[in-house]
C-alpha cells in the first residue's frame, strides 16, 4: 500500500501577510527617505543666508611739502553704484618733513616710514594684506622738485617703491599727481564725508539725498592752494579748469585751479625775498608779519633756493649767508604788503578773475576750508562759519600780542608756526577776499574745518574714492543652511536607502509570482494524479 505525500499549503489569510509585512516595512522607509530628500533639497535650495563679502582695504600716502600722513581706509567689498562707500580707519603721521627734502639723501626716504607701515600692518587683517592696494600720492613739494631736479625726483620715489615691493601690501606705485587733480580730490573729500553723495535712508540703504547742494573745497597746502566748486551757468574760456566727476551714479560738472607756489611756506618764502628786496640792509630786515620781540636768521639759501623765489634771486648771492629777519608786529603794514605776493593788477577790469590772470567763474554755495586753512583759524581762536569782521578783528588782535604771550595763547606751540601765523591770516585775507572774490555776504558760508565725523578733510579720501571705481567688487557670500560635505553625505544616505528598498520591493515580487507558479504547477501535478 502506497502513501501518497502532499505539500499543505498554508492558509491563504496566513501566507498574504507574511509576504505583505516586509513589503510594508519598505514601502514605509522608501516613502520616509523619499521625504527627507525632497525636503531637504528645498531647504537647501530656498533658503541660502546671503552674507555681505566683508570688508576691502586701500592705503593712501599723502605726501606733501611739508609732511606724509598714512590713511587706510575700509569698504564694503560689494561697493555701492560701482564707488566703494568708504570710511577712514585709520591715520598715522609720518615723522620727519616731506619727501622732497629727500633731494639730496632719496635712499633715506622710506626709513620714515617704517613705524606707521608696522602700525598699518597691525590695523588691516593679515589675511588680506596681499589684497590690500597701496597707493602713494606726492603733492606740490616733489611737483616742484621735479621741475627743479628732475633726477632727485625720480630717485626719491625709486627709494619709496624700492621700500614698498618689500612690504606684504599690493604696492602699486608712487606718483606725483597734477594740481588739478588734488583740488578734484580734495572736492570729493568734503562732499562725500558731508553726505552729499550719499546717506542712509529709512531702510538703512545707501541713496542719493534729494534736493542737497554740493560744497566747494579749498585746500591750502605748503607749496599750492586749490579752488574746487559747482559753478552755476555756463563756464567758459578756460576748459582745462573744468572737470567732470562721476560718483555713485552721478556726474558732477567741477571748475578747479590749483595755484603752484601759493601754498602758505611758498607764499612766505616769496613775501620774504620782496621785503629783502626793498629793505636798506642785506642782514637786518625788519618784518611787520613776525610778533614784537622775535627774531630769526637764515641762510639766503632757505629763502631763495626755492623756484618759487627764482625770479627775485639776486644775481649775484651766497646761499650761506645770513639774514636775520625782525618782527614787529605791525598787522596794518602787514597786511599791506602781503597784497604784493599776488598779481591783482593781471585781472584788471575782468570779473572772471582770480589773480594772475587766471579765469574763475563767480563763487557759489557753501565752501569748507581745510588743511592750512583750518590751521591758521584755529590759531586765531576760530572754527566753523564766522563772519569777516570776526577774521579781521581776531587777526588784528594776533597780530599784535609779543612773542613773549604766545606760548600761553597757542594751544600747541611750535615756532615755526607761531612766527607765521599772523602773515597767514593776512595772506588767507587776501587769497579769498581779493583773489577768489568771497564777500562780507558770502564769507560766512565758508566752514574752516579740520575733519567731519572720524575723517580727516584731505585729498587722499577723494583719491581712495575715486580709485573704488577701479578695484573690482566682490559677489556676496552664501551660506547654506547644511554644510555641503554634510548635505552631500545624507543625500547619498537616503538615496542609497530608497534605491535598496526599491531593490527589495523589485525581489519581493519577482519572488511572490515565482513562488505562486511554483504552487499553480504543483497543484496540477496533485490533481493529475
Amino acid at each position: 500500500m502506497f502513501a501518497v505525500v502532499t505539500r499543505q499549503p498554508c492558509d491563504p489569510a496566513g501566507c498574504r501577510a507574511l509576504s505583505r509585512t516586509p513589503a510594508i516595512v519598505t514601502w514605509v522607509i522608501l516613502l520616509v527617505s523619499t521625504v527627507v530628500l525632497v525636503t531637504l533639497t528645498l531647504i537647501q535650495v530656498r533658503h541660502p543666508q546671503v552674507l555681505p563679502p566683508g570688508l576691502k582695504y586701500g592705503i593712501v600716502l599723502d605726501a606733501g611739502s611739508s609732511r606724509t600722513t598714512v590713511y587706510v581706509y575700509e569698504w564694503p567689498a560689494e561697493k555701492e553704484n560701482d564707488t566703494g562707500v568708504v570710511t577712514q580707519a585709520f591715520k598715522c603721521s609720518v615723522n620727519g618733513s616731506g619727501i622732497s627734502s629727500y633731494e639730496n639723501n632719496p635712499q633715506d626716504a622710506p626709513r620714515a616710514f617704517e613705524d606707521c607701515m608696522l602700525k598699518v600692518r597691525a590695523r588691516v587683517p593679515e589675511h588680506l594684506h596681499s589684497s590690500t592696494r597701496v597707493y602713494l600720492g606726492a603733492t606740490a613739494g616733489m611737483r616742484l622738485l621735479r621741475l627743479q631736479n628732475e633726477t632727485a625726483a625720480r630717485e626719491v620715489l625709486e627709494s619709496i617703491q624700492s621700500y614698498f615691493k618689500s612690504q606684504p601690501f599690493d604696492f602699486r606705485g608712487a606718483q606725483i599727481i597734477s594740481g588739478q587733480e588734488e583740488g578734484v580730490y580734495g572736492w570729493i573729500t568734503a562732499n562725500y564725508i558731508m553726505g552729499n553723495f550719499l546717506e542712509k535712508s529709512l531702510w538703512h540703504s545707501w541713496v542719493h539725498p534729494h534736493g542737497v547742494d554740493t560744497t566747494g573745497a579749498l585746500d591750502l597746502g605748503g607749496a599750492s592752494t586749490q579752488i574746487s566748486f559747482v559753478a552755476g551757468g555756463k563756464m567758459e574760456r578756460n576748459a582745462s579748469d573744468t572737470v567732470q566727476v562721476s560718483l555713485y551714479g552721478y556726474t558732477y560738472t567741477l571748475y578747479t585751479h590749483s595755484f603752484q607756489c601759493y601754498g602758505r611756506n611758498e607764499a612766505e618764502k616769496r613775501f620774504l625775498a620782496l621785503l629783502l628786496q626793498s629793505a636798506p640792509s642785506d642782514t637786518e630786515v625788519s618784518n611787520p608779519c613776525y610778533p614784537l620781540g622775535y627774531r630769526a636768521t637764515f641762510t639766503l639759501g632757505r629763502v631763495f633756493d626755492s623756484l618759487c623765489t627764482e625770479k627775485q634771486r639776486p644775481q649775484a648771492f651766497s646761499s650761506s649767508r645770513n639774514v636775520t629777519f625782525t618782527g614787529t608786529g605791525d598787522p596794518w603794514l602787514c597786511r599791506e604788503k602781503v597784497a604784493a605776493v599776488f598779481d591783482f593788477g593781471a585781472c584788471q577790469g575782468q570779473e572772471a578773475c582770480s589773480f594772475d590772470g587766471v579765469y574763475q567763474p563767480k563763487v557759489r554755495g557753501p565752501f569748507v576750508a581745510f588743511a592750512g586753512f583750518y590751521y591758521t583759524a584755529s590759531a586765531l581762536n576760530l572754527s566753523g562759519s564766522f563772519s569777516l569782521a570776526s577774521f579781521n578783528d581776531s587777526s588784528w588782535d594776533f597780530c599784535r600780542h609779543a612773542w613773549s604771550e604766545l606760548p600761553s595763547l597757542l594751544p600747541r606751540f611750535d615756532e615755526v608756526y607761531a612766527r607765521s601765523y599772523c602773515f597767514s591770516a593776512h595772506y588767507i585775507f587776501h587769497l579769498l577776499v581779493n583773489g577768489y572774490k568771497f564777500t562780507e555776504e558770502t564769507w560766512p558760508q565758508i566752514r574752516f574745518e579740520k575733519e567731519v565725523g572720524n575723517s580727516s578733510i584731505s585729498w587722499s579720501l577723494g583719491y581712495m574714492l575715486s580709485l573704488t571705481n577701479q578695484i573690482p567688487a566682490e559677489s556676496p557670500l552664501i551660506r547654506l543652511p547644511i554644510q555641503p560635505p554634510v548635505f552631500m553625505g545624507v543625500l547619498a544616505f537616503f538615496t542609497a536607502v530608497a534605491l535598496l528598498c526599491l531593490a527589495f520591493l523589485v525581489y519581493l515580487c519577482s519572488a511572490f509570482r515565482t513562488k505562486e507558479r511554483s504552487e499553480n504547477a504543483f497543484d496540477q501535478a496533485v490533481d493529475s494524479d
